[in-house]
């Protein structure tokens, strides 16, 4: 009976030290969204490197105009994520939960 009462709090221990917040991934997407912390924070790598590459790539090709149509194409990508995060942290939370308990 105690090992099953250490293992429950073990499970919950891990899973509140590994859950993602939506209040913080809004923070890290309205402040460094651009150069995808939100979906660096999410776990979510891949499509963080790409819009950080295109945010950069943007910024630097903007002084001959074409770096304007790729931070276009970020600030659409960004606009699309304010309605995504809620749904990405909840499948990130929901898988968390599903392997603790398992």
């Amino acid at each position: 009976m105690e090992n099953d009462a250490k293992s429950a709090a073990l499970s919950q221990m891990r899973f509140h030290a590994n859950s993602k917040s939506v209040g913080v991934a809004y923070l890290l997407w309205l402040f460094l969204g651009g150069f995808g912390a939100h979906r660096f924070y999410l776990g979510q790598t891949g499509t963080a490197v790409a819009q950080l590459i295109l945010t950069l790539i943007g910024a630097i090709t903007a002084i001959i105009g074409i770096g304007f149509v790729l931070l276009f194409i970020v600030g659409i990508w960004m606009l699309v994520d304010a309605f995504l995060i809620p749904g990405i942290v909840r499948n990130h939370n929901i898988q968390l939960a599903q392997s603790v308990l398992s």
